[in-house]
This record gives C-alpha cells, sequence and structure tokens, in this order.
C-alpha cells in the first residue's frame, strides 16, 4: 500500500514537471506567431529577402513566410493546452527542421543553433508525452472511456 501510493505521487510530480515542460516551448512558439501574425506582409519580405541568396526559389519562400507564423500559434496554443498534443510536438520538430534546413541553404549557423534546441526540446516532449496527463487530451480521453 504504502509503495502504490509512493509511486501514485511520484506520477503526479512527473506529469506536474511534463506540464510545466510544456508552457515554455508553447508560449515561444505561441508568441512567435502572434507578433508576427500583424506583421505579415512585411515578415514575409523580410524571409524572401533573407533568403534571396539561397538556392530556394521565392516561390517556394513567400508562401511558407505566410503559412509559419499561423502555423506557429496554432502549433504553441495545441502544446500549451495540452490538445492534441502528440500530432502538436511532431508538428513542431518537423516546422523546426523546415526551418534548420532553410538556414543551412543561406548558411546562418548562428540561427541554426536555437533551431535545433527547440527541435530537441520538441523531442523530449514527445518521448515523454506518458506524462501529458495535466491536458485537454487527458479529458478527451477520459470522456470516450465511459
Amino acid at each position: 500500500m504504502c509503495k502504490l501510493v509512493t509511486n501514485q505521487i511520484a506520477m503526479t510530480h512527473y506529469n506536474y514537471a511534463y506540464f510545466a515542460a510544456r508552457l515554455p516551448i508553447g508560449f515561444s512558439f505561441f508568441g512567435h506567431g502572434l507578433v508576427r501574425l500583424p506583421k505579415m506582409e512585411d515578415f514575409a519580405g523580410w524571409m524572401v529577402s533573407a533568403m534571396e541568396n539561397s538556392m530556394l526559389p521565392a516561390e517556394i519562400v513567400r508562401p511558407f513566410a505566410y503559412v509559419l507564423p499561423i502555423a506557429e500559434l496554432l502549433i504553441g496554443l495545441l502544446v500549451l493546452a495540452g490538445l492534441f498534443t502528440r500530432q502538436a510536438l511532431f508538428a513542431g520538430i518537423m516546422t523546426m527542421s523546415l526551418l534548420v534546413f532553410g538556414s543551412t541553404t543561406i548558411e546562418d549557423w548562428g540561427a541554426i543553433t536555437g533551431q535545433l534546441f527547440h527541435a530537441a526540446y520538441f523531442a523530449v516532449l514527445l518521448w515523454l508525452v506518458p506524462y501529458n496527463s495535466v491536458a485537454l487530451d487527458k479529458l478527451r480521453q477520459q470522456s470516450t472511456d465511459y
């Protein structure tokens, strides 16, 4: 009995730690999207300009620049809420992978460090997703378990 209680307490700590770990990356992505939405045209122009010396054509860069803030905002919201967490974390890793690729095409090695950190953070959260119980996913699961 005592061991069971100890395991339940430990599990609770892991669950709250996982929730706390979701917050910074969720706010980072949400914030990136939020501040870029009102100035989407300027952001797209900046990205096309920054990528002009890359092998990627502007016809690919410009649409990506318009989709990126929306994706960041939605991924951030989902991670913060713990809703479709596994899918949101995977989408975050894919987004960061595309950004890393873009940064390599213009040899922006300084930007890659932060992008890799974000990708690794998402990957660790994806690995630990079984601890995601302080989340809307848990409520969705419980509503289908009756």
